[in-house]
């Protein structure tokens, strides 16, 4: 499977997904116009990675600075993807990281966390 690397801009996260390592990263702020256009192919790329990802193990890495509405909700449902992978066997991890003084994205690490049964989700605080 072809990794998938997308440039940030200045309204979508950087991607870089290394499937061969199982590292998955997204970074930076997310919103944009038109949010299907963005995560569209992050979710074509995800869907046949996580469906054979068996029991390997994976770690994602979410260092969102921001995120507006409609990107929450794609957010979602990757956490809702990731979860079902790890249901099915993958032995994924979750880091979430956020500034040690934005309370905000804190609390967003701490809401999708508390949807996820099977994914270890990690809140990390970085300066």
């Amino acid at each position: 499977m072809d990794n998938l690397t997308i440039a940030a801009t200045e309204r979508s996260p950087a991607v870089d997904f290394d499937f061969a390592a199982g590292r998955l990263s997204l970074k930076g702020e997310s919103y944009p116009e038109d949010a299907s256009a963005v995560f569209g192919p992050i979710f074509a790329a995800l869907e046949p990675f996580l469906g054979s990802a068996g029991g390997r193990e994976v770690t994602f890495d979410f260092d969102l600075a921001y995120f507006n509405s409609s990107s929450a909700k794609a957010l979602m449902n990757m956490f809702q993807m990731l979860d079902q992978a790890a249901g099915a066997g993958c032995r994924l991890t979750v880091n979430w990281f956020y500034a040690p003084d934005d309370d905000t994205m804190k609390e967003f690490g701490e809401d999708f966390s508390e949807d996820l049964a099977h994914v270890t989700f990690n809140l990390v605080a970085v300066e």
